[in-house]
């Protein structure tokens, strides 16, 4: 059942006055997220890092930009996608967003997801997966598999940062994005298979990356 505009908007203003926690205070802006709000894939970060605080918009960094290239290689728009995070303010300094911050914002990333009702949730990192499945268990046992939650399809994925941090991570990145172009299909993709024309990753790294 589609829901009004109207109730979205009025998501998105409550999100950007919100002053429940000390975030408010210390941040730019608030970050809702972006994308269009019948997305089919919603991806869930961590939290805003500096240059999202400053833009308004998630995933605007160097990690933002790995995501996309890692998006453009299985033929998958950015644009065609929700991105937001489970924190939607800034901690200062890029710290680990609390417990505390992490429950006090989780009603609007519900009211999102209830919103959008997207076919995949990709949780990107371990804050948003150990958050959203409620989990301790390490990223290495859980990125590239699907969860099935309260009749919600979860996807894990490790963050873009750990790519940049740690390039021998980028070919996991890419099998894991080619599992989830294959999930949001409902087909069988070979990990293999590539878009043509995109923008090797190695080029990116050479060319990109700061």
């Amino acid at each position: 059942m589609s829901q009004p505009p109207d109730d979205w908007e009025k998501l998105r203003q409550e999100i950007l006055e919100c002053q429940q926690c000390p975030l408010a205070k210390s941040r730019t802006q608030a970050v809702p997220g972006v994308g269009p709000n019948d997305a089919q894939l919603m991806f869930i970060g961590e939290a805003p890092g500096r240059q999202e605080d400053i833009q308004g918009e998630p995933f605007v960094g160097a990690a933002g930009q790995l995501l996309t290239k890692l998006l453009e290689q299985v033929g998958i728009k950015r644009q065609s996608v929700f991105i937001s995070n489970v924190v939607k303010c800034r901690p200062p300094e890029n710290r680990q967003p609390t417990h505390i911050e992490r429950a006090t914002c989780r009603p609007f990333l519900n009211r999102q997801i209830q919103y959008i009702q997207p076919r995949v949730i990709v949780l990107v990192g371990r804050v948003p997966t150990e958050t959203i499945l409620e989990t301790t268990v390490r990223m290495g046992a859980m990125h590239g598999r699907v969860y099935h939650r309260n009749g919600r399809t979860f996807f894990v994925m490790y963050h873009p940062a750990a790519g940049l941090y740690n390039q021998t991570l980028v070919p996991t990145l890419e099998e894991d994005m080619q599992k989830l172009k294959s999930i949001a299909n409902n087909d069988r993709v070979p990990s293999e298979e590539r878009e043509q024309g995109q923008l090797p990753l190695s080029e990116f790294f050479s060319e990109e990356k700061k």
